[in-house]
């Protein structure tokens, strides 16, 4: 029997295990990936942006964790010699309702007590003579990051340390009795574990219905797919450029990336994926569509969203419109230097009556913590999430000294 057993070995998974394992020295901990490697879903196919926190709303945790994972990420990878910039994000504005919602975003980013300026319209054309706009809101804390270097990092200390991570093992079901948790797995094999705590993203919601937690939320998938700029476009850009986003919608919009490569990447927009972990443009996957159908708050937050939804869907269909939106900010960008890249798909949890949940969401049964939501900066908060999981389990779990209560 393993004292804790971690399911999922993307980035909040493995920063659990390692947190929990510096922590309680000598416990047994148990991270089990279905893949066949580490960060293979949403830890290994983001833009490895690392967040500042502009857009959080104060008090929420994505505020607070996003503010301490700044300084976290930045520390560990800096420690580690893990590839890291920070080239700062401007927020372009470019229309003179854009110019308001800046004003906005600069009072809740001083509101989360992070450092920003205004710059002005011609300050932008001196900053990024390649970007047009009326006025920027710049971010100088912003950076980029190797995620997965950062994971695979992590990873090894997990090992290291004593724990152990398993590849190909599918957790198809979770049995919770007053002393353990029996955690069945899609090759024939149990697992008894003290504790368990699900990491598991795009599937969270099925894995907290095995513990009757998600009677009143589903994972709907979005979509994220990017383009990489042509070589001749490298240096486009020195800063991230964002651009304002719209209040009245759920995601950010496209924007341009610099990536710890040495390219550009522009994206994403955000289409509805009807498979959740197949990244084809005409992926469909049955069973996925087939829970989407049975979710109410999925077609709530179809019809709530449909002009936008159908706008992402054109996008996506018409490479010239995806350009377009490309161009209000950077108009030198033409059709061929749109080349492939690879797609991502968010794990965005949905209430029943359509709300899309956007703080980080985690409940709890007495021997299992599962982390239902964790959208973006999630990747950016790993280290404070797994800081917060540690605290929940010392309470849930009343794990303490170097081994978890029985």
């Amino acid at each position: 029997m393993t004292d804790i057993a971690i399911i999922g070995g993307g980035i909040v998974g493995v920063a659990t295990a390692h947190t929990l394992l510096n922590r309680h020295p000598g416990i047994s901990v148990t991270v089990l990936e279905k893949e066949d490697s580490l960060s293979r879903h949403q830890t290994g196919r983001n833009s490895g942006v690392v967040h500042a926190g502009i857009y959080y709303a104060p008090g929420s945790l994505k505020a607070e964790f996003c503010r301490r994972g700044l300084a976290a990420t930045f520390a560990y990878c800096t420690e580690r010699g893990i590839a890291l910039e920070r080239p700062g994000k401007l927020l372009v504005a470019t229309s003179p309702t854009e110019m308001q919602r800046l004003a906005a975003l600069k009072a809740r980013a001083e509101q989360n007590e992070l450092e920003v300026r205004d710059v002005t319209a011609a300050e932008l054309r001196e900053l990024e003579p390649n970007i047009v706009g009326l006025g920027a809101l710049l971010s100088p804390a912003t950076g980029i990051v190797d995620y997965p270097g950062m994971v695979r990092s992590m990873a090894a200390e997990v090992v290291a340390l004593g724990g152990d991570i398993r590849f190909g093992a599918e957790v198809t079901s979770i049995t919770e009795t007053p002393n353990e948790v029996r955690v069945e797995l899609g090759d024939g094999q149990e697992l008894r574990a003290r504790h368990v705590i699900a990491c598991a993203g795009l599937n969270a919601d099925r894995l907290a219905a095995m513990c009757g937690l998600a009677e009143d939320f589903s994972i709907v998938p979005f979509k994220g797919e990017y383009y990489r700029l042509a070589p001749r476009h490298d240096a486009v850009v020195s800063h991230l450029i964002y651009p304002v986003p719209d209040p009245e919608l759920p995601f950010l919009g496209i924007h341009l990336t610099r990536m710890i490569g040495g390219y550009v990447t522009v994206g994403p927009n955000a289409v509805l994926s009807l498979a959740r972990e197949n990244y084809g443009k005409l992926a469909v996957n049955p069973g996925d569509v087939a829970d989407m159908a049975r979710s109410p708050g999925f077609w709530r937050v179809m019809r709530n969203n449909l002009r936008s939804g159908l706008a992402e869907a054109a996008n996506s269909a018409f490479k010239h419109r995806y350009l377009k939106a490309c161009q209000r900010y950077c108009p030198s960008l033409e059709l061929g230097d749109l080349m492939p890249h690879p797609a991502g798909i968010r794990a965005q949890a949905v209430m029943r009556d359509g709300t899309l949940v956007h703080d980080f969401l985690i409940r709890n049964t007495a021997r299992t913590i599962h982390i239902c939501n964790a959208p973006s900066p999630a990747a950016t908060s790993a280290l404070p999430i797994a800081d917060h999981i540690h605290k929940l389990a010392m309470g849930t779990f009343a794990l303490k000294g170097n081994n978890p209560a029985a």
